[in-house]
């Protein structure tokens, strides 16, 4: 499987629990206006104040996942893509060696 693809199914599970929670936050607010527990304001601040702190552990839980991801990447053996990059750089340069001597070679 793809890291990248991984690691993006994860971010869209975080992004899919977080909608339901907050249609489900939605739900229960609607139905304390509605029981009179709590005023349209007062829910409307708390619905803003409950999603304001659901996204920033998000983002957190997010920042996390990518450092662990990245960690067992590394475990494995997995190069990073500027490791990836210097190497395609060397072959290249070999490669162009290579032909240099042949076409000497050959003159």
């Amino acid at each position: 499987m793809d890291n990248k693809n991984f690691l993006n199914q994860i971010l869209m599970l975080g992004i899919g629990t977080t909608s339901m929670v907050a249609d489900k936050m939605r739900e229960v607010t609607d139905q304390l206006v509605k029981d009179g527990k709590l005023d349209p304001d007062q829910a409307s601040t708390f619905a803003n104040d409950l999603m304001q702190q659901i996204k920033t552990e998000q983002g957190n839980w997010e920042t996390q996942i990518q450092r662990q991801v990245r960690n067992v990447m590394q475990d494995l053996g997995v190069p990073r893509q500027n490791e990836v990059d210097e190497l395609r750089g060397r072959i290249d340069r070999l490669e162009r060696q290579v032909r240099d001597l042949e076409n000497k070679l050959w003159r």
